[in-house]
């Protein structure tokens, strides 16, 4: 049985607890029967993985990999997942780079299948992979308990990537918008509702930085990204309002439960 993360509290006061124990409950959670298995596995028999093609053929090996990368729910997509593997992202019709969702470039990228070759060999790599499936995996852990806690704790990863992947401001903060669980905490922190984004792309962007500039004093992703007391404000004030509307909405149907009540 996995090691259940430890969360008494939600929202923000709830992100602080779990940011005091994160190192704790990381290392019991990596440590747990089934993640520890999956990861010794993974460590043992990636070298054996030659191809795109070994790697979807083996489910174990696969579910390591995807799960890294948060892509768990594609297990069973083995044909579109060896495509994004063997083509790589070095041609701009290649799958994973025409695909808005940037995880299949990182997943694509990381492995090397489509690209340089291979990396399954390099000296590490089984490491590197094993340490972000077992912090995404942590991440779904507590997601099962509190989706907004989950959201949070994926905000400086998130940021990260996009940094590293973004070469322009204009990139950087498209790069956010096509990341859901990051989207979604700019989206509450920022106060935009969930209409938002069913209007142009463009005037979403310049929405999206003209909030930024007024809430954290910048409007420059890098500058967000690179200041852990700007990222610490951005999770803050998503949770505080995450809260208040799941109370408002609690406070909503208890309104019309008592309503109905009244009828009888």
């Amino acid at each position: 049985m996995s090691f259940q993360p430890v969360l008494p509290l939600s929202g923000y006061t709830g992100w602080r607890f779990l940011q005091r124990t994160l190192d704790s409950q990381q290392e019991a959670f990596s440590n747990s029967g089934p993640v520890k298995t999956a990861a010794e596995y993974f460590r043992e028999n990636i070298s054996k993985a030659a191809t795109a093609e070994d790697l979807v053929a083996d489910r174990r090996l696969l579910g390591v990999a995807l799960g890294a990368f948060g892509l768990d729910e594609d297990i069973d997509a083995k044909a579109f997942i060896k495509k994004v593997l063997a083509e790589g992202t070095l041609e701009k019709d290649a799958l994973a780079s025409k695909l808005s969702d940037k995880r299949y470039a990182r997943l694509a990228e990381a492995f090397g299948y489509g690209n340089a070759g291979p990396r399954v060999w390099m000296e590490g790599f089984a490491d590197e992979i094993i340490d972000k499936y077992q912090a995404k995996q942590f991440q779904v852990a507590v997601g099962e308990q509190n989706e907004s806690l989950r959201l949070a704790l994926n905000v400086t990863a998130g940021l990260e990537e996009i940094g590293a992947a973004e070469k322009t401001d204009n990139a950087a903060w498209f790069g956010m918008m096509g990341n859901g669980p990051l989207r979604a905490v700019f989206e509450g922190a920022l106060g935009f509702p969930k209409s938002f984004g069913k209007i142009d792309l463009d005037q979403q962007l310049d929405q999206f930085r003209s909030r930024a500039q007024s809430t954290f004093g910048t409007s420059d992703m890098a500058e967000i990204a690179g200041d852990p007391q700007l990222q610490e404000k951005l999770v803050r004030l998503y949770l505080i309002r995450s809260e208040a509307s799941a109370m408002t909405s609690l406070s909503g149907a208890n309104a019309a439960l008592t309503l109905l009540s009244n009828l009888r």
